[in-house]
């Protein structure tokens, strides 16, 4: 049974684009800048200073590696390591391979999620396995972690 834990709102910045061709794809990095997490389990905020960094390849698959952490209310900080990917209709593949940004609603985009934490009353989190289930505005992504 799906369990979920919680929810991660994060505000992001403009990719930057490390380079893009025919054979490897597209490169970038998006910074990611603060957020908010709220569930039943932990609530607290996104930490400045992680990264999400994604490689569009020519058919408009988004393979991407984020790496961040949290700052939980009652102090307690989690880094999370949440890789993915995120694919999209046929229509849409040159689009997305430009940089384009198109709606949430027209692709698929999905998580694993590794928790750290050096927290006690946190460490069930490493102990489990959990999927994010992803959205993507032009300058958010919303994160909906469920344990599996």
């Amino acid at each position: 049974m799906n369990e979920k834990i919680f929810e991660i709102r994060m505000k992001v910045g403009k990719p930057i684009v490390v380079g893009q061709d025919d054979i490897v794809g597209r490169r970038q990095l998006i910074p990611i800048e603060s957020g908010m997490v709220s569930g039943n389990h932990v609530s607290g905020h996104v930490l400045p200073g992680g990264v999400d960094s994604q490689l569009i390849d020519s058919d408009g698959k988004c393979t991407l590696s984020a790496r961040y952490a949290i700052k939980l209310t009652d102090g307690a900080t989690i880094y999370i390591e949440n890789n993915g990917i995120r694919t999209v209709p046929e229509s849409y593949k040159k689009a997305v391979t430009k940089g384009e940004f198109i709606d949430s609603e027209l692709y698929y985009f999905r998580t694993v999620p590794i928790f750290e934490t050096y927290d006690t009353p946190y460490k069930w989190l490493m102990e489990k396995i959990f999927v994010g289930y992803a959205s993507r505005t032009t300058d958010e992504v919303l994160l909906t972690i469920y344990m599996v």
